[in-house]
């Protein structure tokens, strides 16, 4: 197993708990800053339009998360709600929330002045539906790696570091893999989740078909003593206009944390710097000063660049190597994948020593068109 981000140790841990014999190898550890399961917090959620796929996924991700936290005493899940601004239409939640109530996700539609009335902390100018998912929160990120990375171990697998090049596919199958300092690794099988780097590692196969992307997060401070900004008075919150903005509370003292959700740029993610833009700032500013007044000259107090790894449509990658029945291909979490990665890993353990059907949705051949571009094309 290769990588281990949210995709890599998930899959790794449902693999191991199968009976199965596996080494998880990582070239900077798990969740380091580099990855795309790097960072503070991750925002999980179920509304996802008509994609009913993604609903159950959630369903049962929610499932495993707490599960996990219960089992490591590590609570990794904090409930706060999400509400859902939208400044015009906002068909993409109506379209969800029959799937919702089908799953029992609560979903409430309230009025400007209710939502006001409810988070004064908020200014809804602009504004003209919001809907309140009940059962909304954020999950630990870069901490919930390493508990998975634990509960792998104490399973019986084994982990190590190194950086890895894929060896040759001979016969229809991989026989082993090269690391940094000259060793071999011998295995039956191979999986690679390796994020932002599995287009560079498979260029033939993936390509352009995850296209990692610069994305800056920010946290500003918040008035001294104030409870307005913690998870039991503030939801998450997304404002969709012309830009779609994404914030979350004030969970782990760190501040109001605010994100931009627009693809940004090209990123190496092996070498990038991280030092947060100027331009981005200033923007996350203009935002805080007409959504939350109180905090428009609030310091910024800590940033964090990270990255998605997209695929062409937005939807996940998880399927067999078309030249090596043995090797499995995961990815293209496109800024959404983590809060689904215990059901993600657990569906390719299932893949792989069960034959479980592959998802159409989820497929390579979906991206035959796109990984022989050259230039990349968002979503």
């Amino acid at each position: 197993m290769i990588g281990s981000g949210a995709f890599g140790g998930w899959t790794a841990l449902h693999l191991a708990g199968l009976g199965a014999q596996v080494t998880l190898i990582d070239s900077w550890g798990a969740g380091n800053p580099r990855s795309s399961s790097g960072g503070e917090t991750r925002v999980i959620r179920a509304i996802y339009g008509p994609d009913r796929v993604y609903v159950e996924m959630v369903k049962r991700a929610y499932e495993l998360w707490d599960r996990i936290g219960a089992s490591s005493g590590e609570p990794l899940y904090v409930e706060t709600g999400a509400l859902w601004m939208h400044r015009k239409d906002d068909a993409y939640v109506r379209s969800s929330v029959p799937i919702l109530q089908e799953f029992g996700f609560p979903v409430d539609h309230l009025t400007i002045a209710d939502a006001a009335r409810r988070y004064p902390q908020i200014d809804f100018r602009g504004v003209h539906s919001v809907w309140l998912e009940r059962r909304a929160g954020a999950l630990s990120a870069r901490r919930a790696c390493g508990v998975v990375r634990d509960a792998f171990e104490k399973a019986g697998g084994s982990y190590r570091m190194g950086r890895v090049k894929p060896g040759p596919i001979v016969s229809g199958s991989m026989t082993s893999l090269q690391l940094g300092d000259g060793s071999r690794v011998e295995a039956d099988g191979f999986v690679f989740a390796c994020g932002p780097w599995l287009g560079t590692l498979f260029p033939d196969v993936i390509g352009d078909g995850v296209h990692p992307t610069r994305q800056e997060v920010y946290y500003f401070g918040t008035p001294a003593g104030s409870e307005r900004y913690l998870p039991s008075h503030l939801p998450i919150w997304i404002d969709f206009g012309e830009r779609i903005v994404y914030g979350l509370p004030d969970t782990h003292g760190r501040g109001l944390k605010i994100a931009d959700d627009t693809r940004g740029e090209p990123i190496d993610p092996t070498s990038a710097n991280r030092t947060p833009s100027a331009a981005g700032i200033l923007r996350a500013r203009h935002v805080l000063a007409e959504r939350f007044p109180e905090l428009a000259k609030a310091p910024l107090v800590a940033a964090e660049v990270c990255q998605y790894e997209n695929s062409p449509d937005g939807h996940l990658i998880i399927d067999r190597h078309p030249e090596a029945g043995n090797v499995w291909l995961i990815g293209g979490g496109s800024g959404h994948g983590f809060k689904l990665s215990p059901a993600v890993g657990e569906m390719t353990a299932q893949m792989i020593l069960s034959g479980k059907d592959v998802p159409k949705l989820f497929r390579l051949e979906r991206l035959q068109n796109a990984v022989h571009k050259t230039q990349f094309e968002s979503k």
